[in-house]
């Protein structure tokens, strides 16, 4: 297999690698990712293809240094393992130069306006990623900066981490129509609305069962259900549990209490223990199910020790497939 894949002319990715066509991905350079349904169908298809022969190049430690020269500044206001080290590996993967920007250093909107800060930026680095609470944050740096921004988790958003579900999805159940996604747990956190999302854009169904009140963003879910009208899948929103799983192929946890819920999670465990995924879940779903959490897991709550070892090496794919889901956003992006 020739597995040379070089940057001729800014702009334009070229490869002769599986007959894979770069050009597809012309269209994303220079543009916001900020939440997933930013892409069209087409776009999400393409881009999961090169996050499919990105990872063939990692495993196979062919170097691919599309963004040699390049620099992305990575800001975090809230901590985390998996979005530092998946994206900070990848910009070097990819020849670039991770920066790594605290709190305590930009303080966004605080020490100065968010359009100061991206305008700043901008004249510094070639793209920015952020990890913030507010989505409106990410919505107004992006307003104001001329380089890409990329969402790497707001309260209501996490794009990145549903790229990775959807090819780990397509690489163990083979592709996305006639599958049924469940998420189990908070229907208004940022997974939830990012998985409904998600599953419309590539036409698979989606099924949230969440307590009463904590259904999803009813803005949310009406964006999602006119894609979702496109590719002709169907989103069903229910608070019983076993409606939800019938017919499920994809079952997913994520933790009651998200980042800045903390004095809440008590309170929450109560109302979600009926939407742990375990065994018993498990046996209302599909024969072929597989199951996927974000990480980190909180065993014993949203899900169960047993279940997730069942299925660890599904979910811990998964957690890989962030590294290469990312990579091939970024070069489309920066390229």
């Amino acid at each position: 297999m020739d597995t040379l894949m070089t940057l001729s002319a800014p702009g334009t990715l070229q490869s002769s690698m599986d007959g894979f066509d770069f050009q597809k991905l012309v269209s994303l350079k220079g543009r916001d990712f900020l939440t997933i349904l930013d892409l069209t169908p087409q776009e999400c298809q393409t881009l999961l293809g090169f996050a499919r022969q990105l990872k063939m190049l990692k495993r196979g430690r062919v170097p691919h240094r599309f963004l040699n020269g390049r620099s992305v500044a990575m800001y975090f206001e809230k901590p985390s393992n998996r979005t530092r080290v998946s994206f900070e590996v990848g910009i070097y993967d990819l020849g670039a130069h991770p920066l790594y920007l605290r709190k305590e250093e930009i303080n966004l909107g605080v020490r100065e306006t968010i359009a100061d800060t991206a305008r700043t930026l901008s004249r510094y680095v070639d793209a920015i990623m952020i990890r913030t609470f507010a989505h409106k944050d990410v919505e107004e740096l992006a307003e104001w900066a001329s380089v890409p921004i990329i969402n790497g988790l707001t309260d209501d958003h996490h794009p990145c981490q549903v790229l990775a579900d959807l090819q780990t999805i397509q690489e163990h159940l083979g592709g996305f129509k006639g599958q049924k996604l469940v998420f189990a747990g908070d229907g208004c956190n940022n997974m939830s609305h990012s998985l409904m999302e998600g599953a419309a854009l590539v036409g698979m169904d989606f099924a949230v069962a969440c307590p009463p009140g904590h259904e999803p963003s009813p803005v949310v879910l009406a964006r999602a259900q006119k894609m979702a009208e496109y590719t002709g899948s169907r989103i069903t929103v229910t608070n019983q549990m076993s409606e939800a799983l019938k017919g499920a192929t994809v079952v997913y946890a994520d933790v009651w209490a998200s980042m800045g819920q903390e004095a809440e999670a008590e309170a929450r465990k109560a109302v979600m223990m009926p939407y742990q995924v375990n065994g018993e879940a498990m046996a209302q779903a599909d024969p072929k199910a597989i199951v996927l959490h974000c990480l980190p897991a909180h065993r014993g709550e949203e899900i169960t020790h047993e279940v997730l070892e069942r299925y660890a090496d599904v979910i811990f794919d998964e957690a890989e497939n962030r590294l290469h889901a990312q990579k091939a956003l970024m070069a489309a992006v920066m390229a």
